[in-house]
Protein backbone atom coordinates (compact mmCIF):
# COMPACT_ATOMS: atom_id res chain seq x y z
CA UNK A 1 0.00 0.00 0.00
CA UNK A 2 1.26 3.46 -1.31
CA UNK A 3 1.93 6.03 1.75
CA UNK A 4 1.82 9.18 -0.30
CA UNK A 5 1.24 12.55 1.57
CA UNK A 6 -0.80 15.73 -0.03
CA UNK A 7 2.49 17.23 -0.63
CA UNK A 8 3.88 14.25 -2.50
CA UNK A 9 1.27 14.18 -5.04
CA UNK A 10 1.83 15.94 -8.19
CA UNK A 11 -0.39 16.79 -11.44
CA UNK A 12 0.12 13.75 -13.96
CA UNK A 13 1.25 11.53 -11.43
CA UNK A 14 -0.02 8.01 -12.47
CA UNK A 15 -0.33 4.83 -11.24
CA UNK A 16 -2.12 1.08 -12.36
CA UNK A 17 -2.79 -2.43 -11.40
CA UNK A 18 -3.94 -5.80 -13.42
CA UNK A 19 -7.01 -8.22 -12.16
CA UNK A 20 -8.33 -10.82 -13.67
CA UNK A 21 -12.16 -11.62 -13.47
CA UNK A 22 -12.83 -14.57 -12.06
CA UNK A 23 -16.62 -15.94 -10.78
CA UNK A 24 -15.68 -16.48 -7.37
CA UNK A 25 -15.68 -12.17 -7.22
CA UNK A 26 -18.96 -12.71 -9.12
CA UNK A 27 -20.94 -14.99 -6.89
CA UNK A 28 -19.78 -13.05 -3.92
CA UNK A 29 -20.88 -9.56 -5.10
CA UNK A 30 -24.41 -11.37 -5.65
CA UNK A 31 -23.98 -12.74 -2.25
CA UNK A 32 -23.48 -8.67 -0.63
CA UNK A 33 -26.17 -7.23 -3.03
CA UNK A 34 -28.68 -9.84 -3.97
CA UNK A 35 -29.09 -8.02 -7.50
CA UNK A 36 -30.43 -11.52 -9.49
CA UNK A 37 -30.85 -9.93 -12.88
CA UNK A 38 -30.66 -12.34 -15.52
CA UNK A 39 -27.81 -10.29 -17.66
CA UNK A 40 -25.47 -11.02 -14.78
CA UNK A 41 -26.90 -14.89 -13.97
CA UNK A 42 -28.10 -16.63 -16.71
CA UNK A 43 -25.40 -16.92 -19.58
CA UNK A 44 -28.36 -18.23 -21.89
CA UNK A 45 -30.38 -14.93 -21.13
CA UNK A 46 -27.41 -13.01 -21.86
CA UNK A 47 -27.18 -14.63 -25.08
CA UNK A 48 -29.90 -14.18 -26.28
CA UNK A 49 -29.58 -10.28 -25.37
CA UNK A 50 -26.78 -10.08 -27.80
CA UNK A 51 -23.84 -10.20 -25.12
CA UNK A 52 -21.00 -12.91 -25.05
CA UNK A 53 -22.47 -14.16 -21.71
CA UNK A 54 -23.12 -13.35 -18.67
CA UNK A 55 -22.07 -9.62 -17.40
CA UNK A 56 -20.25 -8.84 -14.94
CA UNK A 57 -21.64 -6.64 -12.64
CA UNK A 58 -20.81 -3.17 -13.25
CA UNK A 59 -20.59 -2.07 -9.64
CA UNK A 60 -18.02 -4.70 -9.56
CA UNK A 61 -15.87 -3.65 -12.11
CA UNK A 62 -15.91 -0.06 -10.41
CA UNK A 63 -15.02 -0.92 -7.10
CA UNK A 64 -11.71 -1.51 -8.59
CA UNK A 65 -11.34 2.45 -8.06
CA UNK A 66 -11.50 2.02 -4.56
CA UNK A 67 -9.06 0.13 -4.61
CA UNK A 68 -6.52 2.24 -7.23
CA UNK A 69 -7.13 5.08 -4.65
CA UNK A 70 -7.36 3.38 -1.44
CA UNK A 71 -4.19 1.24 -1.78
CA UNK A 72 -2.23 2.87 -4.90
CA UNK A 73 -2.73 6.56 -5.60
CA UNK A 74 -2.66 8.29 -3.37
CA UNK A 75 -3.11 5.00 -0.78
CA UNK A 76 -3.25 5.07 2.68
CA UNK A 77 -4.34 8.50 3.48
CA UNK A 78 -7.37 8.71 0.90
CA UNK A 79 -10.91 8.90 1.60
CA UNK A 80 -13.03 8.95 -1.40
CA UNK A 81 -15.19 12.22 -1.66
CA UNK A 82 -16.58 11.39 -4.98
CA UNK A 83 -16.60 9.13 -7.93
CA UNK A 84 -18.70 9.80 -11.34
CA UNK A 85 -18.36 6.50 -13.59
CA UNK A 86 -19.30 5.98 -17.20
CA UNK A 87 -19.34 2.15 -18.62
CA UNK A 88 -18.72 1.75 -22.25
CA UNK A 89 -18.37 -1.94 -22.76
CA UNK A 90 -19.44 -5.12 -21.09
CA UNK A 91 -16.89 -7.16 -18.91
CA UNK A 92 -17.55 -10.95 -18.94
CA UNK A 93 -15.77 -13.53 -15.91
CA UNK A 94 -12.18 -14.33 -17.69
CA UNK A 95 -11.39 -10.93 -18.46
CA UNK A 96 -7.85 -9.39 -17.56
CA UNK A 97 -8.67 -5.47 -16.79
CA UNK A 98 -5.96 -2.29 -16.01
CA UNK A 99 -7.09 -0.20 -13.91
CA UNK A 100 -5.15 3.12 -14.22
CA UNK A 101 -5.42 6.82 -12.82
CA UNK A 102 -3.72 10.15 -13.38
CA UNK A 103 -3.27 13.05 -10.98
CA UNK A 104 -5.43 15.78 -13.16
CA UNK A 105 -5.93 18.57 -10.27
CA UNK A 106 -5.28 18.92 -6.52
CA UNK A 107 -6.73 21.68 -4.88
CA UNK A 108 -4.46 23.23 -1.87
CA UNK A 109 -7.30 24.46 0.47
CA UNK A 110 -9.66 21.12 0.61
CA UNK A 111 -6.79 19.11 0.77
CA UNK A 112 -8.08 17.09 -2.59
CA UNK A 113 -7.26 15.35 -5.33
CA UNK A 114 -8.70 14.51 -8.71
CA UNK A 115 -7.70 11.63 -10.23
CA UNK A 116 -8.97 10.50 -13.97
CA UNK A 117 -8.80 6.81 -14.05
CA UNK A 118 -9.66 4.13 -16.48
CA UNK A 119 -10.13 0.43 -17.23
CA UNK A 120 -8.37 -1.11 -19.90
CA UNK A 121 -9.29 -5.12 -20.64
CA UNK A 122 -7.14 -7.68 -22.22
CA UNK A 123 -7.41 -6.71 -25.42
CA UNK A 124 -6.85 -2.55 -24.97
CA UNK A 125 -10.75 -1.69 -24.81
CA UNK A 126 -11.76 0.95 -22.43
CA UNK A 127 -14.65 -0.84 -20.19
CA UNK A 128 -15.48 2.19 -18.30
CA UNK A 129 -14.13 5.79 -17.15
CA UNK A 130 -13.84 7.76 -14.65
CA UNK A 131 -13.70 10.87 -12.46
CA UNK A 132 -12.41 10.48 -8.77
CA UNK A 133 -12.51 13.31 -5.97
CA UNK A 134 -9.99 11.97 -3.03
CA UNK A 135 -9.75 13.91 0.32
CA UNK A 136 -6.24 14.05 2.06
CA UNK A 137 -6.58 12.62 5.65
CA UNK A 138 -3.54 12.74 6.84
Amino acid sequence: MNQYLFDDIYLGMSKGFNVEIIDDMVESFYAITKDSNPLHRDKNYAKDKGFKSNVVYGLLTASFYSTLVGVHLPGKYALLHGLKVDFTRPVYVGNRLFISGDVVGKHDTFRRVEIRAKIINQDGETVSRAEIMVGMNE
